[in-house]
């Protein structure tokens, strides 16, 4: 299963990377890591990955946006919000436009694992 990591925030892409190699992940590749959606887009198309850990605030193309785009070009992929909002109508939203899961942040290691276990197909 393939990986795409989409965050601005540095610590968070490689706190999501560190935890994706978890032995509770079974054959979990990270393909990109993306610090908007602009980036996310093109390692999008270039990778087409399974999964995608989608945050919400960004710059260039935010996230809400950017779901949209790549469920436009997969609508078969998994995107798992990852979002400091509290806002829930863009969570909402978000979900409305593709996405199948949404994490808070902060989120535990375990809260991480079981909503990318809830991504992956069975």
């Amino acid at each position: 299963m393939k990986l795409l990591i989409v965050d601005d925030s540095n610590v968070i892409r490689q706190r999501i990377a560190r935890l994706a190699g978890d032995a509770r992940l079974p054959n979990l590749e990270i393909v990109g890591q993306a610090r908007n959606g602009a980036e996310a887009l093109s390692l999008f198309v270039r990778h087409r990955p399974d999964v995608v850990t989608m945050d919400l605030t960004m710059p260039e193309l935010g996230g809400v946006e950017c779901t949209e785009q790549i469920v436009a070009i997969d609508e078969n992929v998994n995107i798992l919000v990852v979002s400091a909002l509290s806002d829930k109508s863009t969570a909402i939203t978000a979900l409305k436009k593709g996405a199948r899961g949404f994490l808070y942040k902060p989120f535990t290691e375990d809260q991480l694992v079981e909503a990318l276990l809830e991504m992956l197909p069975t």
